[in-house]
């Protein structure tokens, strides 16, 4: 009987051997358990008082003519910015946030009920200016202000800090002791025994302060005051951790 090839053998037998250990290795992580865990979502809060206020309103002007309602709109739009500057507020809190030219119509009605085609009657220009105050005290000298040199829509008001980063800080940590009160909770609750952090993932987007105040500016007294409240902003961060079981 002739002998095998003993060369062809050995490459056969090398070549199985990754196959085994490989097999094994997939059977033994099949047969692991699976760690025991508590997961939870922590939820945490604080809150500063604002130091900033970001201020937007428009000019809208509207005449027969689009070269007329540009006019009176630049003429209005560059008195409120030379009002603002002169008040102390820099270039760089100053923007340009929307800008619009608008045909209007009106929509006659024949006699007998049926609609006419739309008839031209002009144009409106809008101009609407982002306004960043970062002296609060002066906030609402400059609406009073702004309101008597032509603005005329708009007036929301968002109340906010410039460096929020120690009540974010303090939201973290917040949510973090929330999410450890949770989990004990539910490990007592299950009769377990609380084990390390394995996890901890900061949910969400980047926190924002939220809105405080909103205020229309559509009609007010050139000679009156424009009472304003801050409040205080509020900052919001949510948590998920995963605890261990401890065994």
């Amino acid at each position: 009987m002739p002998l095998p090839n003993t060369k062809s053998f050995a490459a056969g037998l090398l070549f199985s051997l990754p196959v085994l250990a490989a097999a094994s290795v997939s059977a033994f992580a099949a047969d692991a358990p699976r760690q025991a865990v508590i997961s939870v979502i922590g939820e945490g809060r604080a809150t500063m008082a604002p130091d900033m206020a970001v201020l937007t309103f428009s000019v809208v002007k509207q005449e027969k003519t689009a070269r007329e309602a540009l006019d009176g709109n630049n003429k209005a739009m560059s008195d409120v910015l030379a009002a603002l500057k002169k008040a102390g507020i820099a270039e760089r809190d100053l923007q340009t946030s929307g800008f619009s030219v608008q045909p209007q119509y009106r929509y006659p009605q024949g006699t007998d009920g049926q609609q006419l085609p739309p008839e031209l009657i002009g144009y409106q220009v809008s101009n609407t200016l982002t306004v960043r105050v970062r002296d609060l005290s002066k906030l609402g000298g400059i609406i009073d202000q702004s309101v008597t040199l032509g603005v005329n829509q708009g007036g929301d008001i968002q109340f906010t800090n410039d460096k929020p980063d120690s009540a974010m800080e303090e939201a973290r940590k917040n949510a973090v002791a929330d999410a450890v009160a949770r989990a004990k909770t539910l490990a007592s609750a299950a009769g377990v025994k609380l084990g390390n952090v394995i996890e901890i993932n900061e949910s969400g987007p980047r926190p924002q302060p939220m809105p405080v105040m909103r205020a229309a500016m559509m009609k007010t007294e050139a000679d009156a005051g424009v009472p304003i409240q801050g409040g205080e902003s509020s900052y919001n961060i949510s948590v998920n951790v995963t605890f261990a079981i401890a065994q």
